[in-house]
């Protein structure tokens, strides 16, 4: 297992998610994030750099060599950082099918 049992935060998966296709800068990832999530995850520059900072600590993404201090950082997914997203991201198929098997689509 890449990360051991706790799930990630809503921003973690996103940012990973914004990376799967193929390296972005952090304004992307932000603006990504916002779309895929339909708008109700915002990252904000905060969160994104103390996030990226934490992830590239962990091996789960690398920020891409040769980027001066006066360009955008861009950043992409290590094999690491692949194989904690696909674990979530069955985590959380598990968690929607074991709701969906007790409620069985109803919403009150």
């Amino acid at each position: 297992m890449g990360r051991g049992a706790e799930p990630l935060t809503e921003s973690y998966f996103y940012i990973l998610l914004c990376l799967f296709d193929g390296p972005s800068h952090g304004y992307g990832i932000m603006r990504r994030a916002l779309e895929l999530s339909d708008g109700h995850v915002r990252i904000g520059s905060g969160t994104m750099y103390g996030a990226t900072g934490n992830m590239m600590k962990k091996g789960w993404i690398q920020q891409l060599p040769g980027q001066d201090a006066d360009r955008r950082r861009m950043y992409q997914l290590t094999d690491l950082g692949r194989q904690v997203l696909l674990e979530e991201a069955d985590r959380l198929r598990h968690l929607a099918a074991a709701a969906e098997n007790v409620m069985g689509g109803r919403e009150e």
